[in-house]
């Protein structure tokens, strides 16, 4: 049985939305939660780059557009993004941190959304992850890219794990089940939310 829940799909397709809905579901049924998510930031209608958002409510700068004659040294780009990762790690890297010290009081779950082309440039970030699926007393609901380009180290050793369940999430998943998939609604249950139960009931 799996331990841990991850998304995958393309940009855009609703991970974020999903695991913003899971997180409610579970905080109501007094699941202990931590972790983050991404967020789009937008100016005047155009994205400009990507925030980190605790579940505390903290924010920080995870990317912003950069200039395309820009030479800094030690710059981290992802296409027209320039990574800021001193502000990433900042946010991030306690709440993980406190989420594994944590973990031998009691079974909680840690939201990490996403692990991608942007996180992966900070070895403290993969390490925490690391630590983190192995950790006995947390479950990761949290979501990965789909492949594209060369592979991600980490998000590959997380597609092969034998205790992690990684759910697609397609167009045609959404037109077939328009309502979010960790939801349950009036008699409506999914794999994906059945597969979140019974993970916790593993613990």
């Amino acid at each position: 049985m799996a331990k841990h829940v991850f998304l995958t799909g393309p940009p855009g397709i609703g991970k974020t939305t999903l695991i913003q809905k899971a997180t409610e579901a579970l905080k109501s049924s007094g699941i202990p939660i931590d972790g983050f998510y991404t967020e789009e930031v937008r100016d005047s209608g155009r994205r400009i780059g990507f925030d980190v958002v605790t579940l505390s409510g903290r924010r920080g700068i995870l990317s912003r557009v950069g200039s395309v004659s820009s030479t800094e040294r030690h710059e981290y780009r992802v296409g027209q993004y320039v990574v800021d990762l001193v502000s990433f790690e900042h946010l991030v890297l306690p709440v993980l941190r406190k989420v594994d010290l944590g973990s031998d009081a009691g079974k909680k779950v840690c939201v990490i959304d996403e692990i991608g082309k942007m996180e992966l440039f900070s070895q403290s970030f993969i390490q925490a992850v690391r630590q983190t699926l192995t950790g006995s007393g947390t479950m990761i609901l949290g979501t990965i890219p789909i492949p594209k380009g060369k592979p991600l180290g980490l998000v590959e050793e997380i597609r092969s794990r034998k205790d992690i369940k990684v759910f697609t999430i397609t167009i045609e998943s959404w037109a077939a089940d328009p309502l979010p998939p960790m939801m349950m609604g009036e008699n409506k249950r999914t794999l994906l939310d059945t597969e979140l139960k019974l993970s916790l009931q593993d613990w």
